[in-house]
């Protein structure tokens, strides 16, 4: 039996962030994935998870971890196939150091990802994204922070890893304007300038932020790196005061990318152009922009005005006596 604990860290310490150069944020997800497989694994074998071998990672205990995460923990599609693809990349690791396993890695590498539904892109209504603005006390020193998170996030269109990553010496206050020098998804980068208003909320912030140890722009009550669940905590509080002045907002859940497509919305109506809301957003690709087309009203309401719709013959239907007879007699 070969134990799977060296073979884990040598992937993750030097394969993935070394010889492949992936991001830190794709090793923590890698990383969590695994965290989360060890665990389940252990209890049903009932040992230690640093006792786990690499045999007894095969196809039937992976399929038996995927039904787990949707059944057990009530994870989604999505989040099922990011488990399934960290294990596929250990798996193809694992072809180069262990050869006489081909036909278990080869078992699991065939486990398919699973289709998922495309939901309605879910956003805010202008009124509902000022009640959430509004719902921070500027008077304390977390409400100061929190606006100018959940102002940054909104104009911005940042990803909750580029928002509470974001560091100091990526912040620059140029006049009346605020430049972001943004760490986007795959390694790229992007600059940002946003609005005055914007930068007066990140100049209050720096104001009252005093001087930590983190490079970080936001951090906690503690003065460490704000962590994305700590600003999912942040957006869920203050979404439940300003569901009080704006009871819409009750029907929606609000997470962090809603706040991304509520961005993405609004640059969409203001330009009318699919590439600056591309641009905006740091895709990689116009195709992964398409999907706010599609929840555009106005995009909508001007195909209406646009196409006209074939007409149809006059004429209605006169039933014949027999089928009046035998109605009447019902």
């Amino acid at each position: 039996m070969t134990p799977v604990a060296p073979h884990i860290t040598t992937w993750l310490r030097q394969w993935l962030p070394v010889d492949r150069g992936m991001s830190p944020h794709t090793c923590d997800s890698y990383a969590y994935a695994f965290m989360l497989l060890f665990s389940h694994m252990a209890d049903k074998l009932e040992t230690a998870p640093s006792d786990i071998a690499f045999e007894q990672l095969d196809a039937p205990a992976v399929l038996e971890f995927l039904v787990h995460l949707q059944h057990d923990r009530g994870n989604s599609g999505r989040s099922r196939n990011a488990r399934l693809a960290a294990i596929r990349s250990f798996m193809r690791f694992m072809e180069y150091r262990k050869p006489d396993a081909l036909d278990q890695i080869r078992r699991v590498l065939a486990i398919p990802s699973q289709r998922v539904d495309v939901d309605v892109l879910c956003h805010l209504d202008p009124d509902e994204a000022q009640a959430l603005l509004d719902a921070p006390d500027p008077r304390t020193r977390s409400g100061t922070r929190d606006r100018a998170m959940l102002h940054m996030a909104l104009t911005g269109g940042l990803r909750v890893s580029e928002l509470v990553g974001l560091h100091l010496n990526e912040v620059e206050l140029r006049g009346r304007y605020l430049d972001l020098r943004i760490r986007g998804k795959g390694r790229k980068q992007r600059v940002l300038t946003l609005w005055k208003v914007v930068a007066d909320s990140v100049r209050a912030w720096l104001a009252v932020r005093g001087t930590t140890n983190v490079p970080e722009l936001f951090v906690n009550a503690r003065g460490e790196a704000l962590s994305r669940s700590g600003f999912e905590f942040i957006l869920r509080k203050h979404a439940k005061v300003a569901s009080a002045c704006c009871p819409s907002l009750r029907r929606k859940r609000v997470s962090p990318h809603v706040l991304r497509h509520t961005c993405a919305m609004s640059v969409l109506r203001a330009t009318g152009d699919i590439r600056k809301v591309a641009l905006w957003l740091g895709h990689a690709s116009i195709q992964t922009t398409e999907i706010y087309l599609s929840a555009d009203p106005i995009e909508r309401l001007e195909t209406l005005e646009a196409v006209v719709p074939p007409s149809l013959r006059p004429g209605t239907f006169s039933p014949p006596d027999q089928l009046i007879a035998e109605l009447q007699r019902r």
